[in-house]
């Protein structure tokens, strides 16, 4: 018996991949008996012999196996190449699981997802969350406008400026150059310059008021909306696993079943706390959006109203009051910079 189980041993062919490594075996587990038997019941190794010519070879070539050298380094190399290979299978298995359970989850959600809009399925509402939602979108759309408007304001008024003070320098140059209209071309060359000094400082105040509402409308309250996306998504997978512990629940109460209806209860109760969970966010950051909506809007229409209103009454006392109020600080005259426009 024991001849012809290393007879089969020795004729198994043995893969080889593209590195050099073994491949893997089919499992036979005739085989793995029959090879435990001898391992348990044949010689000791280290008082048999190699024959290099393979088996039914000659007498010679014969070579003891104490002889051989370097036995301690392949064990502990294999055992390496083991633990690596283990490493690896323990990796892969993880990524498989990761993998299957969002597939299991996107399915869940989809198939919850075309009920609802088909209407064989029922959804979770929050009604009076729902409607607070609806008015922060409705809000940022027109938030969005009054941004688009005013950067369109600053684009205008700027070239407007730009043009007062191509044209101060134009009527100052004429009133050097002719004698016989010298007051006439001096008094618009200051007047422009005055406007165009006045301009200035009121591109400094609409400018502080476009950067303030986008960073109300992009930021702060696209930040809101994130934690929305969140909570819908939160809705969408609770009401999945609630769909599918209500189906199991209707069927039969056999000993597997009863073992998915546990499992299903599990995700469940974790899906429901995550759908709490974000609802309570939610709920928190809409209040503290509306507050800081609040406190924000009414500094910066204060602003606008005020810059706005002496500016156009000539009152350039007032304009420079304003924006010391709200803290806005101008550029240098000259200085090389990027203009008004640039920085929106």
């Amino acid at each position: 018996m024991t001849d012809s189980i290393m007879s089969k041993a020795a004729t198994m062919e043995i893969p080889i991949n593209s590195n050099g490594d073994t491949g893997t075996l089919p499992e036979d587990d005739s085989l793995e008996q029959d090879l435990q038997q001898v391992m348990v019941s044949g010689p000791n190794l280290n008082e048999t012999s190699i024959v290099s010519g393979g088996y039914g070879g000659t007498a010679e070539g014969i070579i003891p196996t104490s002889s051989i050298k370097g036995s301690n380094m392949h064990h502990s190399s294999s055992s390496s190449s083991m633990m690596a290979e283990e490493t690896t299978r323990g990796v892969a298995v993880e990524k498989l699981e990761t993998v299957k359970k969002w597939g299991l989850n996107t399915y869940k959600c989809t198939k919850q997802m075309i009920s609802e809009r088909f209407g064989r399925g029922s959804r979770t509402v929050d009604l009076e969350l729902e409607a607070q939602i609806e008015v922060l979108r409705d809000t940022k759309r027109k938030y969005e406008n009054v941004l688009r408007l005013a950067r369109a304001l600053t684009n205008h008024f700027y070239n407007m400026v730009q043009t007062q003070h191509a044209l101060g320098d134009t009527f100052a140059d004429l009133s050097q150059k002719s004698p016989e209209l010298r007051d006439e071309f001096g008094y618009n060359a200051e007047t422009q310059k005055l406007l165009c000094k006045n301009g200035e400082t009121l591109l400094g105040a609409i400018n502080f008021f476009v950067s303030s509402i986008n960073t109300l409308v992009n930021k702060t309250m696209e930040d809101t909306l994130m934690t929305i996306k969140m909570y819908e998504n939160a809705r969408l997978e609770f009401d999945a696993y609630r769909s599918d512990l209500e189906e199991l629940s209707m069927g039969p109460r056999d000993a597997v079943a009863m073992a998915r209806i546990e499992a299903a209860q599990q995700q469940y109760q974790i899906h429901k706390d995550k759908y709490e969970r974000l609802r309570s966010d939610v709920t928190i950051k809409l209040k503290f959006l509306e507050e800081n909506k609040v406190k924000v809007m009414h500094k910066q229409l204060l602003l606008f109203h005020n810059a706005i209103s002496a500016y156009f009454a000539g009152n350039q006392q007032q304009l420079e009051q304003t924006l010391k109020q709200f803290n806005i600080k101008l550029r240098p005259p000259g200085a090389d910079k990027p203009s008004w426009l640039e920085e929106q």
